[in-house]
Order: structure tokens, then C-alpha cells, then sequence
């Protein structure tokens, strides 16, 4: 633990601080009892996990709170996360991004179906409302360095390990977070210890957090993009533009995109059930978007891979996981980084609170009964609807037809951007809904009679694959 000397006491008094009288047993956890500020200050030090969206935003909120210390782990302080770098517009508000981390607002997005049919949607967009496209090498930067600034103090540093004592669940053992910090002059990096109270790990899909802590795997989908350099003639088209394109040559279970950056383009797909052919439906998106990126220059290749599900165990005693480490990605969307940035301060905030100022630590149900109970509460609805309509929807050449063809519909349009901006799942009209499952059926059995059959693979093996 760290300890500051408000005062200079004497060898008496700073060993009273540590007697068995200073601590008072409540429930299954022994809390600090106050210690004056006459004499020592005894702070609890949290471990932040991870330098994108969620840990940042974790470390933040823990930052400001100064009878807590906070260590920010980041193992890359440059680094560009392979991600199509879309963010909903309550996010700009919500978190307090400039504009300058924007690079583009998309006010339209094309979506192209299997045959090729075109439907061209965001009519229903008001003239203030757009969807951001960001670098995350930008925007990562901004949140963390203003976490930093807030007083969480950096480790440029790779975690390889943590220690976790068998009784961290009813005690205030510590955890031994082990790591290699990067320095000047070395290229592994140094060998070195820290003890600390709590953990949140914002480590991302191959989070070494998650291992230590048991939380258990998940499947998971592997994503691919290719940043492409594209004359500012051929950059035009994507000026408040973004395509969508779906249809088996391009992803089995997903789509392919083509997102516009501040001077590039990002263009790339992912799947989950046939991973091992992932740079097959590469080639395809790049020949789909045809002459729109023809002439250009790959500047970038990125592979990443993107939870299915939750983790099974999202806390472990004092350890608590969030962002793609916990599992916080949408089916059908893929959509990430809002529920990273969500769930790292809300998290955080939770334990805060739990903290009483400094003076406890929470316990495994209290995390679960807030932070948990909390974030599902909000956001279950939204998992379950999305991986509901992947499922209809993205299963095959005929579905993804349907599903183009709805997107003509002025109501599918509003209640789609109205959920993905503000992300709430919309009250709808029940006229409209009803009149939108009569169009669903309708659709769905024109495309199946349009399209072209899904090509068959297997992969039994690598197919059961999981992280």
C-alpha cells in the first residue's frame, strides 16, 4: 500500500496505526477504521487495467476521488486498435469529447445487398445528428490522457500476470499485479512487482485480467480491415458517407464496410463461424466496393478479434472486468466502444461509491448487486434484441436481402437510428409494428426466392475455438 505522512508523528504513533485496533470487522470484509489526518493517511491503490475506451474512462472517475490512488496500466502508449471507429452521438455529450476526435460525421449509409440492390438510408436524420467516425489512436488518446490529468498515475507497462491470494474474497489481501515496465534502452521491457486493492481490467478480448480472475472464455468473431489511401476526388463520395455491404462472399454471419476516415478510408469484414477464411471475404469487400477504392494504397492492415457473449464471470472478489474484456460488443452491429466507455466509468463509479471515501473496500456482491445488476439492466434489452435480429437477418443470402429491402422503410430507418444514437431500444408504434411484421414476412419470402444459395463450408475444428 502507499502511505503519506500528513504530519510527522513519532515511531509510537505510526505503529498504533497499524495495530489490530485499527481495523473493524464488518461482515465477511475488515474495513479501515479512520486513521487522523494528524497522522498517517493509509490509501488503497485500484488498478486500472488497459488504456482504450473503458479503462480510461475507469481511471478517470477513480482519478478524481484523492482518498484513492490510481495506477493506469497501458502497455502501448501510440497505439491504433484495429476497430471500424464508429461512435453513437450521445457519446460525444455524454463523455465530453471535442469534435476534434471526430473525423467524419456520417449523415448516410449505403447498404448494399447480395444481388446488389442499393437502399440509401438517413433521410430521417435531423441536421444535428450524425454518426462519428473516429481513429482510436485519437480518440484513446484524449480520454486517457484527460484520466491522466486527472491524477491516475501511467505505467507504460505489459501486465503478464496477477497474483490473487486464495482468500481475497473475505480478507483485504492484496493483489501482486505483475508486469514489464517499457524504459528507455530497453526492448523487453523491466521486470517489476506492485501491490494493489482492487482491480478493473479493461484489457481487452484477450484479456490477461480475465484469465487470472477464472471469468471464463467467450467465442468470439475475428475482424480484419485494411486502411486504404484513396485520392480526395474518390474521398468525396465518403465526405458524410458510409457502406455497408452484406451477403455470404463478404461474411457468412456479419457484414463488410467501408468507413470513411479523416483521409483514408477503413475497409473491412469479420465473421465468427468460419474464421480460418477471413482474408477470403477480405478480397471480396475490396472487389465489392469496386471502383469507389480502386487506385488506392493499404496503408494499414488490422485483425483484431470481438466478443460474442459476456464473459461467464465478470467479478471475482475485488476484480472486475469491463469493456471487450467482460464481452460488451452488440451482435449485428458490432458495435463496442460506447459500451466499453459506458461500462468503465460506470463500473467505476459504483465502486467509488462502495469505497465510502477511502475508507473500504467493496465486496464481490456488493460490485454485482451495482455495477452488474446495473449495466445489465440497461443494455440487456439492447444485447438480446440485436443478437435476435443477427440471427434472422444475417443467416443467409435470402435474409440479408429481406433485410436490405426493409431498410427502404422510413419507420425501420427512424427507430434504427433513433436505438444506435441514443442508445435506448425505442418505444415503438404498435400499428407500425404490426404493419412492419406483415413487410418483414413479405420480404423475407421474395428474398429467399432472389437469392443466390450460401456457399457451404466446415471448420469443425477451429470452430469451437475460444478466448
Amino acid at each position: 500500500m502507499k502511505f503519506t505522512l500528513a504530519a510527522v508523528s513519532g515511531l509510537v504513533t505510526m505503529a498504533g496505526a497499524f495495530s489490530p485496533s485499527s481495523f473493524v470487522e464488518t461482515g465477511s470484509v475488515l474495513h479501515r477504521a479512520p486513521v487522523s489526518s494528524s497522522t498517517l493517511s493509509m490509501k488503497y491503490k485500484v488498478a486500472v487495467i488497459g488504456g482504450g475506451p473503458s479503462g480510461s474512462c475507469a481511471a478517470e472517475i477513480f482519478a478524481q476521488d484523492k482518498s484513492i490512488d490510481t495506477v493506469f496500466f497501458e502497455r502501448k502508449l501510440d497505439n491504433a486498435k484495429p476497430c471500424g471507429g464508429a461512435i453513437p452521438l450521445c457519446m460525444v455529450g455524454e463523455f465530453n469529447l471535442p469534435e476534434t476526435v471526430v473525423d467524419r460525421k456520417v449523415r448516410k449509409m449505403n447498404l448494399i445487398s447480395p444481388s446488389g440492390v442499393e437502399v440509401n438510408i438517413g433521410e430521417t436524420l435531423q441536421s444535428d445528428e450524425y454518426i462519428g467516425m473516429c481513429r482510436r489512436e485519437v480518440l484513446d488518446k484524449y480520454i486517457r490522457d484527460r484520466a491522466i490529468d486527472y491524477g491516475a498515475e501511467i505505467v507504460n507497462g505489459l501486465v503478464s500476470s496477477i497474483d490473487i491470494p486464495d482468500d481475497h474474497k473475505t480478507s483485504e489481501s492484496q493483489y501482486t499485479v505483475n508486469y514489464l515496465e517499457f524504459q528507455e534502452g530497453s526492448r523487453s521491457g523491466v521486470p517489476k512487482s506492485m501491490n494493489v486493492d482492487v482491480i478493473v481490467g479493461g484489457d481487452g478480448a484477450n484479456s490477461r485480467v480475465a484469465k487470472a480472475m477464472d471469468a471464463g472464455q467467450y467465442n468470439f468473431a475475428i475482424a480484419f480491415q485494411e486502411r486504404i489511401k484513396i485520392s480526395d476526388e474518390k474521398m468525396q463520395f465518403y465526405e458524410e458517407m458510409a457502406e455497408m455491404y452484406v451477403g455470404d462472399d463478404v461474411s457468412p454471419d456479419f457484414y463488410g464496410w467501408v468507413f470513411p476516415k479523416y483521409d483514408h478510408v477503413g475497409v473491412g469484414t469479420g465473421t465468427v463461424v468460419n474464421r480460418p477464411a477471413i482474408k477470403q471475404y477480405q478480397k471480396a469487400i475490396r472487389e465489392r466496393a469496386g471502383d469507389k477504392i480502386s487506385g488506392g494504397k493499404i496503408i494499414k492492415v488490422e485483425a483484431h478479434p470481438i466478443p460474442e457473449h459476456y464473459r461467464p464471470r465478470r467479478v471475482q472478489g475485488r476484480i472486475a472486468l469491463v469493456g471487450d474484456a467482460a464481452g460488451y460488443v452488440t451482435k449485428c452491429s458490432g458495435e463496442g466502444i460506447y459500451f466499453a466507455a459506458k461500462s468503465g466509468r460506470m463500473a467505476a463509479e459504483e465502486i467509488v461509491k462502495l469505497m465510502k471515501n477511502g475508507s473500504r473496500l467493496p465486496t464481490q456482491d456488493e460490485i454485482e448487486q451495482t455495477y452488474i445488476k446495473k449495466y445489465d439492466g440497461l443494455y440487456g434489452p439492447t444485447y438480446f434484441v440485436l443478437d435476435a435480429l443477427q440471427k434472422v437477418f444475417y443467416s443467409s443470402n435470402g435474409a440479408r436481402e429481406a433485410f436490405v429491402e426493409l431498410c427502404n422503410s422510413k419507420y425501420v430507418q427512424q427507430v434504427t437510428f433513433d436505438s444506435y444514437l441514443y442508445k435506448r431500444v425505442q418505444g415503438n408504434n404498435p400499428l407500425d409494428d404490426i404493419k412492419l411484421l406483415g413487410e418483414t414476412i413479405g420480404c423475407l419470402i421474395k428474398g429467399y426466392s432472389i437469392a443466390k444459395p450460401d456457399v457451404e463450408f466446415s471448420n469443425p475444428i477451429e470452430s469451437q475455438k475460444r478466448i
